[in-house]
């Protein structure tokens, strides 16, 4: 691609550039990862309203006609935006150009819609045989479930996850974010890169797919492995788990604390700072399955124990044996308690205009290091710079 854009600290992506014409969520998270690391990603948006999630509010930043929803400002930092119409000849060109100009399209359009638009890699490779392409789908683009739309909030309800999630007698219910969009998104990102490192060898590109509902099947980890191993067919546990214990909230005399003594060697520490040697030899609790099984008297005599003292004495006194614990926290409490640990969650830009914060990448290179170069792109912001780019490429 070309290099007429200053290179200096660009991160480790800094000689990729990413067409972008994906919206809502899984998307679009694949990208912004893609552009804190450094790629050049324009994001092509209908003119007028653009991605759906500008208007997904509350909440909102800013005031009046020029409020941003903080959905939208969450997944669209470091991008450059330009509004195209693909309906209308002139514009598509414009998007042919930059797909032509770019390393990898992205799309999560229903199935066909880029081939109907003479944007799909093979249309596209016949002229660039190295472009990589990306597309984002409910439930795959060859079977019955081609045409199907798909929300994270579907995919969850049918992919099995909100069948375990909640309490046992409890109704079904969805995770409170939206983690298939955005497994399926970080699933995106890593066969996107998968693409551009094969690439390196032969000099081809390819077509990368994800779906969001194999990626919810994937996410199900140990419980979709429990189906497909051992035909076994997971209920819901609470905040219990199926397998390890204790591993679960357990209340002291003021508020809960959740542990995770999740090995022998965690048990019996956990035994210890409780003062409770007993319990390695009670035949009960003696092991990982005995434990499980008798996962209900093993919490009535933990909460016994903890009942005497606060949250934060018991935490205390649990991590400072290495042992898995701590509060169940509110996002705010979150935030500040990331802070205190020395994560730095929250990353700030600061432009002549406004200071735009955001959520920090969890990625950490010693090198190339992610980083937040650009404010989330008000529709079409750069829709001339980048036009005159194309005239000039």
């Amino acid at each position: 691609m070309s290099d007429h854009f200053d290179r200096a600290d660009q991160g480790a992506l800094g000689t990729l550039r990413i067409a972008d014409f994906s919206r809502v969520l899984a998307g679009p998270l694949a990208t912004m990862v893609l552009g804190d690391l450094g790629a050049d990603v324009i994001k092509i948006e209908q003119p007028g309203v653009g991605d759906d999630t500008r208007t997904w509010g509350p909440p909102w930043w800013g005031e009046g006609e020029t409020a941003t929803s903080t959905y939208y400002l969450g997944f669209n930092r470091n991008k450059r935006s330009i509004a195209l119409d693909l309906r209308q000849e002139q514009d598509l060109q414009v998007a042919r150009q930059i797909c032509q100009s770019a390393d990898v399209v992205i799309d999560n359009f229903r199935t066909g819609t880029m081939e109907r638009f003479g944007l799909d890699r093979q249309t596209l490779a016949h002229d660039h045989p190295e472009l990589i392409t990306c597309s984002v789908t409910g439930f795959g683009s060859t079977g019955a479930g081609a045409d199907l739309a798909g929300y994270d909030f579907l995919i969850q309800a049918m992919s099995g996850i909100m069948h375990i999630t909640g309490e046992v007698d409890g109704q079904p219910s969805k995770i409170g974010s939206a983690m298939v969009d955005k497994l399926t998104g970080l699933y995106a990102a890593v066969g996107i890169l998968a693409a551009v490192e094969e690439r390196h060898r032969t000099g081809e590109g390819q077509h990368v797919e994800v779906s969001l509902m194999q990626s919810a099947l994937a996410g199900l980890l140990n419980v979709g492995s429990a189906h497909v191993v051992a035909d076994v067919d997971p209920g819901r546990h609470g905040n219990r788990h199926p397998s390890i214990a204790p591993y679960e909230p357990y209340q002291a005399a003021d508020e809960p604390v959740v542990i995770a003594a999740a090995s022998p060697v965690l048990w019996e520490r956990f035994c210890g700072v409780l003062n409770q040697q007993t319990w390695k030899t009670d035949p009960r609790f003696a092991t990982n399955e005995a434990r499980v099984a008798h996962v209900q008297e093993l919490a009535d005599e933990v909460n016994a124990v903890l009942a005497t003292n606060t949250a934060q004495h018991w935490i205390a006194l649990l991590q400072e044996e290495g042992i898995p614990a701590g509060p169940i926290n509110n996002v705010r409490q979150a935030f500040v308690a990331a802070q205190a640990l020395g994560l730095e969650p929250v990353d700030t830009l600061t432009d002549q205009e406004s200071e735009f914060r955001s959520v920090r990448s969890p990625l950490k290179l010693s090198a190339t290091p992610p980083a937040v170069r650009r404010s989330p792109p008000v529709n079409d912001q750069h829709g001339e710079e980048i036009r005159q780019e194309l005239l000039g490429d």
